[in-house]
């Protein structure tokens, strides 16, 4: 029988949630299904005192019944993350010091309390950087804040998408076409919002037919999920209107997968979630990926059991 584990999620509160596309309430149902502890703490509830990690935390309980999901919170209190089993690292970006702070916090507990993912990892592997690591996956990228270099990458490669380096959800993407005229004020509302580099690809007309995003599971993929932009939209994540297929990996995603997982296992990211548009891998998101619910509904593969009996055998072992 396996033991009854004591988990943590880092989450922000589940009424700010869609909780029926929501990846971190299928994780944490199952784990309740297991008749495991799960307690529910927001990143502004993390407290290190003499080098001592604790948290303003509550148990909480999950309901899903006929698709419609709600929750109840119980008591707050003051507990050491220490005499936790695991502690879910699911707080959304936007990647900024509040996360970063999250990370160096989290890295001071013991060994014996596994974080998913590793928060030294994740500090060092935002998504649109880590990627970068395998550029020979990638489209034509640059990431830069000199208006000279972009536009001249622009004019190498005419049609474009911009990108903050720091967002997530679709957010702040720009599809610049050719002859477009707004290239200078979009760089300008940038610049003027944040001190950050952008982004810059070579626009991929694949996207047209999808952007696939694959979850990994301590290296391996589990699971896919087509997701195709609305009409009008270049975009495709589900957040802004992207529409969820049912989908299957091709030789070349099997070698993304493959090309990429010993890095991720290396660097204990567990739980990962990869983007692919045609040939090319476009994201690689370690902080708080998503799409497990609908994998579910469109293929019948039910990602959080698989993690719940990974982490189990891993805490056994």
């Amino acid at each position: 029988m396996t033991q009854r584990l004591k988990i943590a999620f880092l989450m922000d509160p589940l009424e700010n949630l869609d909780l029926k596309g929501d990846t971190t309430f299928a994780l944490a149902l199952e784990a309740q299904k297991r008749n495991h502890s799960i307690s529910h703490f927001k990143p502004d509830d993390l407290i290190l005192r003499s080098n001592n990690v604790l948290a303003n935390i509550c148990e909480f309980q999950l309901f899903s019944d006929n698709e419609l999901d709600s929750y109840e919170y119980g008591i707050r209190k003051l507990e050491l993350l220490s005499k936790y089993d695991v502690v879910m690292m699911r707080q959304d970006p936007p990647f900024d010091l509040s996360y970063i702070t999250a990370t160096h916090i989290l890295e001071k507990l013991p060994n014996k309390t596994l974080v998913v993912n590793n928060p030294y990892e994740v500090r060092n592997a935002p998504e649109k950087i880590f990627v970068t690591n395998f550029s020979e996956l990638m489209p034509e990228t640059l990431i830069s804040k000199d208006i000279n270099i972009i536009k001249s990458f622009r004019d190498e490669f005419k049609d474009i998408i911009i990108k903050p380096l720091y967002g997530n959800g679709g957010q702040g993407v720009f599809h610049v076409k050719p002859g477009d005229e707004n290239l200078n004020s979009i760089l300008e509302m940038f610049f003027k919002q944040s001190n950050e580099p952008l982004m810059i690809q070579k626009y991929l007309s694949d996207v047209r037919n999808g952007d696939k995003r694959i979850i990994l599971l301590n290296g391996e993929s589990v699971g896919a999920i087509n997701r195709v932009p609305s009409k009008g939209e270049s975009r495709s994540n589900m957040h802004v209107g992207g529409k969820p297929m049912k989908t299957s990996l091709t030789k070349r995603d099997h070698f993304i997968c493959q090309t990429i997982s010993e890095s991720l296992k290396e660097k204990g990211l567990i739980f990962v979630g990869i983007d692919i548009i045609g040939d090319y891998l476009t994201e690689i998101n370690v902080t708080s990926p998503t799409g497990i619910r609908e994998i579910k509904t469109h293929s019948s593969i039910v990602i959080e059991e698989m993690f719940w009996n990974f982490i189990e055998k891993k805490l056994t072992t």
